[in-house]
C-alpha cells in the first residue's frame, strides 16, 4: 500500500509552478507509480486567469475549495464552478479558467494518461504526451452533485455510516472513475478489492488506514492519500467525519455495490 501526503511533497520542495506562473500544483500520484492515472492538486489565487489545452490528456477536476468561471474557448459556453463540482476536459477542449473567490481556488486533478510529475505548460498551454489516450471522443463537461444524484449514481452505504457519489464513470471513457465519499465519525469497514486499484485522498477529517497484511496503521488528515492495489486488504476507521475522493481503475459503472469483502465487482 502506498501512502503519501501533500505536506510531505511540499516539505520536499516538489511544488510545481504551472501555466506560466498562473498556478501551482502538488503532485501526489505519478506515472511512475504504475496505477493508470495520476493525482495532483492545482491552486489558483483570486483574479488569476489561465488558458489551458490538454491536447494530449484527459483531465478530471474536482473543486475542493473556492469558485471560478470555466469557459469553453471553442464555443464560448461558461460554467460557474463551486466546491463539489467536477469538470472534465480533453484534447479538443481549449478552455479558460478565472478564479473568482477570495480564497484560493483548489482542484484535485486526475490525468489519463498519467503525468510524470515535472510537467509544466508549453506554448500551447498543454503538457507533453505521456502515454496512450483513452478512447473518449465527446467534449468537455461539468457535473454538479445534483447531476450525479439525478443519474442514479449516489448511494448510502449499507452500514448507514456514509455515502458515495460516482461522478465520473465507465461510460465517460477516460479510463478511470471518480467518486465523492463521505464517512460519519466512527465509520469502520474492511476492504479487499480483487479487481481495482483505488486511490483515495482525504479532503476533510481524520482517517485511519490499516494495512491488514503488515499491521501498519496510517493516520491521514486533509491532503493524505492512500493507494491500494488489487488484493491489498485494508481497514478504514473515521476518527472524525471524513470527506474524501476516490479514483478507481478499471472504472466503475456507478451502479455497483460493495461485495462481502468490501470490493467492487468488474462491471
Amino acid at each position: 500500500m502506498l501512502i503519501r501526503t501533500m505536506g510531505d511533497v511540499e516539505a520536499a520542495g516538489r511544488t510545481i509552478i504551472i501555466n506560466h506562473g498562473a498556478a501551482s500544483a502538488v503532485r501526489l500520484l505519478l506515472k511512475g507509480d504504475n496505477v493508470g492515472f495520476s493525482v495532483s492538486e492545482a491552486r489558483m489565487r483570486t483574479g488569476t486567469v489561465a488558458n489551458l489545452w490538454y491536447k494530449n490528456h484527459w483531465e478530471a477536476n474536482y473543486v475542493r475549495s473556492g469558485t471560478a468561471v470555466l469557459e469553453d474557448m471553442v464555443n464560448g459556453r461558461h460554467w460557474n464552478l463551486k466546491t463539489g463540482d467536477l469538470y472534465l476536459v480533453g484534447p479538443t477542449d481549449r478552455h479558460r479558467m478565472t478564479a473568482t473567490s477570495p480564497e484560493v481556488f483548489r482542484v484535485v486533478s486526475v490525468f489519463n494518461p498519467p503525468i510524470a510529475g515535472n510537467e509544466t505548460h508549453d506554448a500551447d498551454n498543454a503538457y507533453a504526451p505521456s502515454g496512450e489516450l483513452p478512447p473518449r471522443t465527446e467534449r468537455m463537461f461539468m457535473r454538479t452533485p445534483n447531476d450525479v444524484r439525478e443519474a442514479g449514481h449516489f448511494a448510502e452505504l449499507a452500514s448507514g455510516t456514509g455515502s458515495v457519489a460516482h461522478i465520473v464513470t465507465r461510460d465517460d471513457q477516460v479510463g478511470f472513475s471518480y467518486s465523492d465519499v463521505n464517512f460519519a465519525r466512527g465509520h469502520r469497514s474492511e476492504h479487499r478489492d480483487k479487481h481495482h486499484t483505488i486511490a483515495s485522498l482525504v479532503l476533510e477529517g481524520a482517517l485511519e488506514v490499516k494495512d491488514l497484511a503488515t499491521g501498519d496503521l496510517h493516520r491521514l488528515g486533509p491532503g493524505g492519500l492512500y493507494c491500494a492495489l488489487p488484493g491489498e486488504a485494508h481497514a478504514l476507521h473515521a476518527a472524525d467525519a471524513v470527506h474524501m475522493i476516490s479514483i478507481l481503475n478499471p472504472p466503475l459503472t456507478g451502479k455497483e455495490t460493495l461485495d462481502a469483502e468490501g470490493g467492487y465487482p468488474v462491471g
